[in-house]
């Protein structure tokens, strides 16, 4: 009995599983140009609703998001290298040995 409640039929099929199939339904049919052309239309739609202004916002917090992203990944590169100089304590490196 505990087996019926398990949530899942025999031939069912998960929402991810659906929706990936249904995606894959899509693309065979359409081709990659309906998804330019939706694309193109939603992009249309976006610029007309809220304006040029607003492609200008959401490009300058992508920038500062990769700025952010890289100053984090120097300033780990820095740690990382001061710590196998021997500035980082207990590590098990060789000067450990």
């Amino acid at each position: 009995m505990a087996e019926e409640n398990t949530g899942k039929k025999k031939g069912s099929m998960s929402v991810s599983e659906a929706g990936r199939k249904g995606g894959q339904t899509v693309r065979d049919k359409y081709g990659h140009s309906f998804y330019e052309e939706i694309g193109r239309k939603g992009g249309e739609t976006v610029r007309n609703e809220r304006g040029h202004e607003f492609y200008e916002e959401i490009g300058h917090k992508g920038g500062q998001k990769v700025k952010e992203l890289i100053e984090a990944g120097k300033r780990r590169q820095a740690q990382q290298a001061t710590e196998r100089e021997g500035g980082g304590g207990t590590g098990g490196g060789p000067e450990n040995k």
